[in-house]
Formats: structure tokens, C-alpha cells, sequence
């Protein structure tokens, strides 16, 4: 699937991330999820509190791409996306909003 995402959270247990030439991959409770801010339309990637260098490499990356996978089935591959953000929940999980 590779429509942008509605509002409904899709949940995988792993997340393939592509920044630039290095890709990385994330296991663990992921949600993707369509959002709606200001008549503009985001996606939200909320990503496991991991290994703080994947964390730190997509933080400063200025674009990426990802394949969300549920027990091996792809749910989601997104567009090349803008980094508009990132912020950490109150578990520590990343939370990184994109847009194409």
C-alpha cells in the first residue's frame, strides 16, 4: 500500500527507515498515522524508544522514507518525505512528521 495514510493508526512491528544512502531497521510497536494540521496534510511515525544513534540520525535528517511491516507483510511504504518535526511522547518513543 502506498496511499498517503488516513487518520486511522496502522500498527507494525517493524519499520524499515531510509535517510539519505543509510537505511535503518526498527522493531517494536510502530504506528503510522495521517494527520490533518492547518489544511495540510502530515504523517506521523511514532517509533519504540531505541538505540539514541538511529534516534539522533533521523532527527537531523532532513528527508526519509519508510516500509512499515506487520510479521513480515508489508502494511505501508511511503513517499519520499520532509522532516517537519520531531518530538518525543511521554514513554520516550520518537514521534517524526513527515511530508511529501
Amino acid at each position: 500500500m502506498t496511499d498517503f495514510p488516513g487518520p486511522r493508526p496502522v500498527v507494525g512491528d517493524a519499520v524499515v527507515i531510509t535517510t539519505g544512502s543509510s537505511s535503518v531497521t526498527i522493531n517494536g510497536t510502530i504506528t503510522s498515522q495521517g494527520i490533518l494540521r492547518d489544511g495540510c496534510g502530515f504523517v506521523e511515525l511514532t517509533l519504540p524508544d531505541a538505540d539514541p544513534q538511529q534516534r539522533r540520525d533521523l532527527e537531523w535528517s532532513k528527508q526519509f522514507q519508510y516500509d512499515l511491516s506487520l510479521r513480515g507483510a508489508l502494511l505501508y511504504s511511503s513517499p519520499q518525505l520532509k522532516v517537519r518535526g520531531c518530538r518525543r511522547d511521554g514513554d520516550g518513543a520518537l514521534i517524526v512528521t513527515g511530508s511529501p
